[in-house]
């Protein structure tokens, strides 16, 4: 069996999104091909298994026959972390990570898939690179757009792979603006030369892998829906917070912003709203909420925020609400401050689910015509005998 250690520079890379697009490459060449997560932080209950969510997001993309044992072997719940410091936590957990691996002997390849950078479990002696050197599988990091950055977050972890003597067989640079920067692969696989790393490729940036949807946003900051808007499936195109004057927030937003606001601030949601009635040419009379200056300031503009998300608890009055409604914004009511909400949204950027299935396609698609999987196949070794 050959396998394959999927890292990253941080949270939010893609790592997740290259898994998949390379799971579906591997089983489209009729490989009998597995999937593990070694060491899960986020842990959710499926078919009656705790199981970390992106090994239940492949398990209910593909048709893997492995139990949630073997695909998600150690999970991080809270005060774990306490508990293995103090002393109380006995068991040789990286034993049970090689059995987890071992029972997947039966396959062709197995796509193991790390959690954050190369050092994040080092506290439980569990780091990615820890994890990687035990199971003997070479690792492939994946970074996100740039030049500099991603070559210099490639470099330093490649360095910890290294230091734990895992083979680092390349690199995948995710969400590249190519339009904007024509020639960029060429330009990050000559920085990452002189290190010794192979670009294995590079992934164009879609705002749909990247933002989530309206119903997603309502769902994660468990917020009271004051108006839907025309489509709670419509993917946000950015988030801003409202926490200037009304005219500077009208030059920060655009048709698909999310708008962040503390729900006393009737001034700059009033203003969203009458922007957004108006339109470009001007189509309705905001007179009734703002005088004329800002009706000088909001002529013309071509529409403002997709929704927005009220927070303090602050409830507007009614006449506000009904201009939401007649403006057919999304908003929602939520009890947090705007830092915890806008926190709490940022979470819920590039997180795949299985109920997907657009984005999933996306992915498929996405890795299938720009990576090359057959290179990537290359690099993948056998997994040593215990």
């Amino acid at each position: 069996m050959r396998q394959l250690y999927l890292a990253a520079t941080g949270q939010n890379r893609g790592k997740t999104t290259a898994a998949l697009g390379l799971l579906n490459g591997f089983l489209e060449r009729g490989l009998k091909s597995a999937f593990m997560k070694p060491v899960g932080q986020r842990t959710v209950i499926d078919h009656g298994q705790s199981a970390d969510e992106d090994a239940v997001l492949m398990h209910e993309t593909f048709p893997l026959a492995a139990d949630y044992g073997a695909m998600s072997p150690v999970h991080i719940p809270r005060g774990f972390t306490k508990a293995y410091i103090a002393g109380e936590v006995v068991e040789d957990l990286g034993a049970r990570i090689v059995r987890a691996r071992d029972s997947f002997r039966d396959h062709d390849l197995l796509l193991i898939e790390g959690t954050g950078h190369a050092g994040v479990g080092a506290v439980i002696g569990l780091s990615n690179a820890t994890v990687a050197a035990l199971l003997g599988a070479p690792a492939i990091i994946v970074s996100e757009g740039g030049v500099g950055r991603p070559i210099d977050e490639i470099v330093l972890n490649a360095a910890l792979f290294r230091d734990h003597g895992v083979l680092v067989a390349g690199a995948i640079v995710n969400k590249v603006d190519i339009d904007a920067q024509p020639g960029i692969a060429r330009v990050i696989e000559r920085g990452l030369a002189p290190y010794e790393i192979p670009l294995l490729g590079i992934l164009p940036v879609r705002p749909l892998l990247s933002n989530p949807t309206l119903e997603m946003i309502l769902e994660g900051v468990h917020g009271e829906l004051l108006h839907p808007g025309p489509d709670l499936e419509r993917v946000i195109d950015g988030v801003a917070i409202g926490a200037m004057e009304p005219g500077h927030m009208l030059e920060r937003v655009g048709p698909g912003t999310l708008v962040i606001v503390p729900g006393d601030r009737e001034d700059v949601i009033l203003t969203l709203t009458t922007a957004h009635l108006m339109g470009p040419a001007g189509t309705a009379d905001p007179g009734e909420f703002i005088g004329a200056g800002g009706r000088a300031e909001i002529a013309g503009h071509e529409g403002a925020a997709i929704g927005l998300v009220l927070t303090g608890g602050y409830r507007p009055r009614q006449a506000v609400i009904d201009a939401i409604r007649r403006a057919d914004l999304f908003a929602a009511l939520v009890g947090e401050d705007t830092y915890s909400v806008a926190s709490e949204v940022h979470d819920l950027l590039v997180k795949t689910h299985p109920a997907d299935v657009e984005k999933i396609e996306l992915i498929k698609r996405l890795v299938a015509e720009n990576l090359d999987i057959d290179r990537i196949l290359a690099v993948a070794t056998e997994a040593p005998t215990t």
